[in-house]
């Protein structure tokens, strides 16, 4: 038979087992085991920092993100800038579309559509107007905005003027009013001489909708998606 002092020792005995430290160690692990991530966030691919262009899922269910394919090829290990490493791996690349698939592990990965107050409302049209205005969330060089210039640098490609363009930026989701429209290839600045002499930053990007066709005509990782719901 328990006395009340059995069961008062049992009880502080499970209790002390609840608290103790190393019950605590335990949560605060699981929760710093997962990372942000969205359209504009700081990656490392193979050691390369790169940026996420969108995240969402595939027609399979599995979770899955676009970057730029010259920040890795398939295999290739993936990270969180200030975050957690090994977080999924490139399954896909296409060189000249310049695109990488990545698969995800949604026990490592919390996916939101809006990184940093960046929202990605949805996939839109390709731009198609001189100097529409387009947006970027860069990892290495943050938000900004500018004037679409022209498409058709080759197939799928397309240009715009924006502030500011660094190596890290490579993957970097290209918007318009708030729709994913490109995923950012490359960029330079140049110095523009005139009356007032400054610097212009030139991207090129590959439009979504090539990049959505290729994967969704070969049918493997990245088909049929669609990113997180804002």
């Amino acid at each position: 038979m328990r006395t009340r002092d059995n069961v008062v020792a049992s009880f502080a005995a499970i209790l002390a087992v609840i608290i103790s430290p190393g019950c605590l160690v335990t949560g605060v692990a699981k929760a710093d085991s997962q990372g942000l991530l969205g359209g504009g966030a700081g990656i490392i691919v193979n050691g390369t920092y790169c940026t996420l262009t969108t995240i969402g899922h595939d027609n399979s269910g599995t979770l899955v993100g676009f970057t730029a394919a010259t920040c890795g090829g398939s295999a290739s290990s993936v990270g969180i800038e200030s975050g957690p490493g090994g977080v999924g791996n490139v399954v896909a690349t296409n060189d000249d579309l310049d695109y990488a698939v990545i698969k995800f592990d949604p026990a490592k990965v919390v996916p939101t559509a809006s990184f940093a107050g960046f929202a990605i409302n949805s996939i839109g049209p390709d731009p198609t107007t001189f100097r529409q205005q387009v947006c970027t969330q860069g990892g290495a060089t943050g938000f900004g905005c500018g004037p679409f210039k022209f498409g058709n640098l080759k197939p799928g490609i397309a240009a715009a003027n924006v502030p500011a363009w660094q190596p890290g930026d490579d993957g970097a989701p290209v918007t318009a009013d708030g729709q994913l429209v490109g995923l950012t290839r490359k960029g330079d600045t140049t110095a523009v001489f005139g009356p007032i002499p400054e610097a212009s930053t030139h991207i090129s990007f590959t439009l979504f909708s090539s990049i959505l066709e290729d994967v969704n005509g070969k049918g493997g990782p990245g088909a049929g998606f669609t990113p997180i719901p804002a």
